[in-house]
Formats: structure tokens, sequence, C-alpha cells
């Protein structure tokens, strides 16, 4: 338990110092801005061109670990976005966008410092595989669902060939298949904007958590918060360790990234959708501040650290 703690703690103690921050007054929602722009498009880009280059990659495609999550994706956005329809009478976007932000994991703020302190370079590459087929999944259901026929392929292409998370992975393949290294001082500038991408991070969310708040809806954001931590990674853990085969460590990795809270892209998608906009914040703020129990707990259930 006293591992558990050193993992949590630190993590979910930078996001309060970065929440403090703004409350106070130390700083504005444009710090949050710009930390979260040089985070998503700089420093984790770096942190996957570091990792994967010295990884050792699986010779085959991990079929059973996105099986194990992606059907506890599809079992959560049904839910949620039944629950919203029917109980909730929303719209039908809106609907779509509360199955988004049920289903969506908080991986780049959250997700990737939990995995990586939890498990070190041993759950890096399971890590940013899931990641470079998450969000063009989710974005590209996400689009269907909610555009239907009208939906814009050609726009959905752009934003994720132009994704810095998706270049990252891109390039970093690319370098490996080719065999060229970086010299000496371009690896000491991708180790040090690499070592920036957690803490940075993490500071940005506590920003984000002030801005966000809890006014719009809290019994719908309560429902989406315990998909999100509860029933979603709890159906991982079953797919994962009971149904498809895989190496403990990969089942872990999948069970913490399910059990991330809800990511800041289900606010931007129901920005983009002008939908559920309220209900989206609401549950990003809600699910960030319970997942420090929920982790927790999920932490102890895997036997991290025994």
């Amino acid at each position: 338990m006293l591992h558990v703690l050193t993992i949590v703690l630190p993590i979910f103690g930078l996001i309060a110092i970065g929440f403090t921050a703004r409350l106070s007054g130390l700083v504005t929602d444009r710090a949050a801005e710009g930390l979260s722009e040089f985070v998503f498009s700089i420093a984790v880009p770096a942190l996957i061109f570091r990792t994967l280059n010295a990884a050792a990659l699986p010779e085959a495609q991990p079929w059973g670990y996105w099986l194990a999550y992606f059907s506890a994706v599809t079992v959560v956005w049904t839910i949620a976005t039944l629950a919203a329809r029917r109980i909730w009478n929303v719209g039908s976007i809106e609907g779509v966008v509360v199955g988004f932000c049920a289903a969506q994991a908080n991986t780049v703020f959250v997700g990737i410092p939990l995995i990586l302190d939890a498990y070190g370079q041993e759950g890096a590459v399971p890590l940013f595989l899931l990641i470079a087929i998450h969000l063009p999944i989710m974005l590209m259901v996400g689009s269907i669902l909610s555009e239907g026929r009208s939906a814009h392929p050609a726009r959905l292409a752009r934003q994720l060939v132009t994704n810095p998370l998706l270049l990252a992975i891109a390039v970093s393949t690319a370098a490996r298949l080719s065999g060229v290294s970086l010299p000496g001082p371009a690896t000491s500038i991708v180790d040090m904007l690499a070592s920036a991408a957690s803490p940075c991070a993490l500071f940005a969310m506590g920003i984000a958590l002030r801005r966000y708040g809890l006014a719009h809806q809290p019994s719908l954001a309560a429902l989406v918060t315990g998909l999100k931590l509860v029933v979603h990674p709890a159906l991982v853990y079953v797919f994962a360790f009971h149904v498809f085969s895989m190496p403990p460590v990969w089942a872990g990795v999948a069970v913490l990234f399910a059990a991330a809270p809800c990511g800041l892209n289900a606010y931007l998608f129901a920005e983009r959708y002008r939908s559920g906009v309220g209900v989206s914040a609401s549950a990003i703020t809600l699910s960030t501040g319970l997942s420090v129990l929920t982790t927790t707990f999920w932490l102890a259930m895997l036997g991290v650290g025994r």
C-alpha cells in the first residue's frame, strides 16, 4: 500500500498545486492553455519518441490487448448514451458526447504519468501502442455517430494526420526502421523535453479543473464518472485477465488506462458540436477529483509494487 501511495500522491499532489495556484490567483487560465499546448505538441511527442526508440516492440499485433480495452469502451459508451437519452432526455448529439466522455480516458495528462510511474519502461510499449489507436478510433466513432452520413472523412483525416502524438509515433517508427540515431546534443534536448511532460501536464490539469467546475448537470456527470472510474476499468480487468491472453504488465496497463478520468478531448469534442459542453466539463472535474481514490484501488488490485 505504501508503494501505491508513492505513485498516487505525487501525481495528484501536482494537480492540487496547479488547482491551488489558479484558485489563489498566482496563475491565470492562460498558463494552463500554454502548458497544455506545450505538453500536447512538444513534451509528450518527445517522450513518445524517446521511449519507442529504446523499447522492444512486439513482433505480432496485440489483438487481444486492444480487444480487451475497446470491448469495454463499447459497453460503457452504449450505457452512457442510452441513459442520457432515456433518463435525462438529452438530444441525440449530446447523447453521443456523454458516451464519448464516459469512454475517453485522460491519457496525456493523467494516464501517461500514472502508468509510467507504476510500470516504468516495461509499461511504456503497451501504453503508447494503445495511445496510437485510442484517439483515432474515438474521434472516428464519435464523428460518425454525431454527423451520420454527413460526416467529413477529409476533415477527420486531417485532424489525425496533424495530431502531434500520432506524428511522434510515426516518426519514431520510421527512425527505428531506418536505423537513424540522433546525435548526442539532440538526444539531450529530447530527454529534457520528455522529462518535462509529466509535471507540466499535471500542473496544467489542476488549473483546468478550477476553470471547469461542477455547475452543469451534476447527476449526469456523476453517472459518467461512475462509468469511467469504476465500470470501464472493471470490464477491462475481466477481459484482460480472464478472457484474452496477454502479459500481466500489458493487462495492468490496459486497466490503468481505462481507470484514468474523463479526458479533455471530451470537452473539445463537445465544443466542436456545441452540445454537452457543461456535462463534459463537470464530468472531467468530478472524475479527476475522485480518481485519486479509485486509482489507489486499481493499483492495489493489480498488485503494483508487491
